[in-house]
Order: C-alpha cells, then sequence, then structure tokens
C-alpha cells in the first residue's frame, strides 16, 4: 500500500508515451508491434486509474499534499494528455465511439485541473512565493490543454454534424494552449535565472520544453487539414499556420540545449541518472531524495 500512497501524479505518463509509441508504429509499421502497446496503453490506464480511485479513497492526506506541492501538482494534466493519445489511437484504428467517450472523460478533468490547479497555487499555498517550485512538470498543463484540442480535430470527420463545434473547441484551445506556453516558458526561464541551478533541480522533466512544442505543432498540423468552410478554421488559418511553424523552430531550437544542460548535470556534475518524478515537497510530512522515488 506504501506505492499506491506515493504514487506520483504523472505517472499516468505511462499511458501518453506507450499511446503515442503505438500510434506512431500504427502510421510506420509494424503493425503487431502498434497492437501489443495499444493492448499495454489501455492495461496501463487500467491499472493507474483503478490505483488513482484507490489512493483517492484511503490516502486523501497525500493527494492533498501533492495538489500543494508545485513542483508536483502539474503532474495530474498527464491523466488528461494520457486518455487524450489513447483517444486519438483508436480514432486512427476506426473507433469513433471510444474516441469520443474518452475525449468527454479527459475533457471533465481537463477542466477541473485547469481551474483546481491554480486556484490551489494561488489560495492554499504554505509559502510566499512558488517559483522555486517551478519545473518542467508545469508545462503538462499546455501538452493536456493540446491534447484536448489534438482529439477535438480528430473527432470532425467522424462527426460531420458537429464540425463548426468542434472545429471551434480544437482551434480554441490550442490557441490557449498556446498562449500557456508562452506564460509558463517565461516562469521557468525566470526560475532559471534567479533561483541556483542544480543537478537535483535540473531534471528530466524540463525536456517537455520541446515536447509541448511538438504536440502544438500536431494539434495545429491536424487544425489545418480540416474543412476550410468551416468558421473558426478560415478565421485561424494563417495565425495557426505561422505560429505552428514558429513552435516547430523553437522546440527544435531547445534539443541542443537541453542536451547540454543533460551533459553539465550527468557528466561535469555526476548526477546518477534518476525517475522524471520531481521530489515531494517537505509539507507531505516525508521527505524524499529529489528524482528517486522509494
Amino acid at each position: 500500500m506504501d506505492a499506491i500512497r506515493d504514487l506520483h501524479p504523472g505517472y499516468f505518463a505511462f499511458v501518453m508515451a506507450t499511446g503515442i509509441i503505438s500510434t506512431g508504429t500504427y502510421l510506420l509499421g509494424p503493425s503487431w508491434l502498434s497492437r501489443t502497446l495499444l493492448v499495454l496503453t489501455v492495461a496501463g490506464l487500467g491499472v493507474l486509474s483503478v490505483t488513482l480511485v484507490i489512493r483517492l479513497a484511503r490516502f486523501r492526506p497525500s493527494v492533498a499534499a501533492d495538489i500543494r506541492a508545485p513542483e508536483r501538482v502539474f503532474g495530474f494534466f498527464t491523466i488528461t494528455a494520457g486518455l487524450d493519445v489513447l483517444a486519438v489511437r483508436l480514432s486512427d484504428a476506426g473507433h469513433p465511439l471510444a474516441t469520443a467517450i474518452l475525449a468527454g472523460v479527459a475533457a471533465a478533468v481537463w477542466l477541473a485541473l485547469t481551474y483546481g490547479v491554480p486556484a490551489s497555487l494561488l489560495l492554499t499555498r504554505a509559502h510566499d512565493s512558488v517559483l522555486s517550485g517551478v519545473n518542467g512538470s508545469w508545462l503538462l498543463w499546455v501538452v493536456s490543454t493540446q491534447s484536448i484540442a489534438l482529439t477535438a480535430a480528430v473527432l470532425v470527420p467522424a462527426w460531420p454534424s458537429q464540425a463548426r463545434l468542434l472545429a471551434s473547441v480544437a482551434t480554441g484551445l490550442w490557441s490557449l494552449g498556446l498562449v500557456l506556453y508562452l506564460l509558463l516558458v517565461s516562469l521557468i526561464l525566470l526560475r532559471w535565472l534567479t533561483v541556483p541551478m542544480t543537478p537535483q533541480a535540473l531534471g528530466p522533466p524540463y525536456w517537455i520544453l520541446m515536447g509541448a512544442t511538438a504536440i502544438t505543432v500536431l494539434a495545429g498540423a491536424k487544425i489545418l487539414v480540416l474543412p476550410g468552410m468551416l468558421p473558426a478554421v478560415r478565421a485561424t488559418a494563417g495565425f495557426v499556420e505561422g505560429f505552428s511553424y514558429a513552435l516547430w523552430a523553437f522546440g527544435t531550437w531547445w534539443i541542443p540545449l537541453l542536451v547540454i544542460l543533460g551533459c553539465w548535470r550527468h557528466v561535469r556534475q555526476r548526477w546518477p541518472p534518476g525517475s522524471w518524478s520531481p521530489p515531494r515537497s517537505s509539507g507531505s510530512g516525508r521527505d524524499y531524495r529529489a528524482g528517486v522515488q522509494p
């Protein structure tokens, strides 16, 4: 039960990653690997969902501590992103009903998180500033937002009667995700320039700086292939195209810098490879070594 109590909110990234590779192998092959990974994605979602329900029922103080911890709370957005990644994979396989159901659940979770998480940081924080808790996992907010935009765009061909609504949702959330990315990157750069950089703080979640641009570009590409007569698409096509290209360039720019920072962390500072999960806040009552799960 200790493993369930201490389950990091970001563990739903397993569903995201496995589903993404399943989608890639579905498009490029081999098909047997795609099907195998799809089974693992569904199984992982099931196991993690049950575990989360148990954690909510039996270990509410632990969940509450995660909600109050700025370095961990954004991990909950992997729930939305994982559901949407699986939804897109099932859409590619010709299962629009399953896609719509997963997208609806993901949207409900996102709606709760997108207001609940900022509110928790603004109203319940124990310190004057959360800047020291800013890390790459905050960009999961962007990833989950763009995942809903992507799923809405994917559903347009399967649900033509709601094409206008879905296109409006896709373009609106894509724009929201873009603004969130710009705001959160500014906070991350502010932290880098004002809080001393340590190997412990420079964790692997900072790779989401590049990953968030990748899903934004993908969602933008899906929006651009929607029927041009849809009002939302017609009104925003140039905007989406231009910013998608800019974010592709910016995401590509990040890669060499992230490699340099990783080399500094592991080669020069000799920091051992560890978990992607940021440390649990000391306010939870338990002290964890940074980056290593118990």
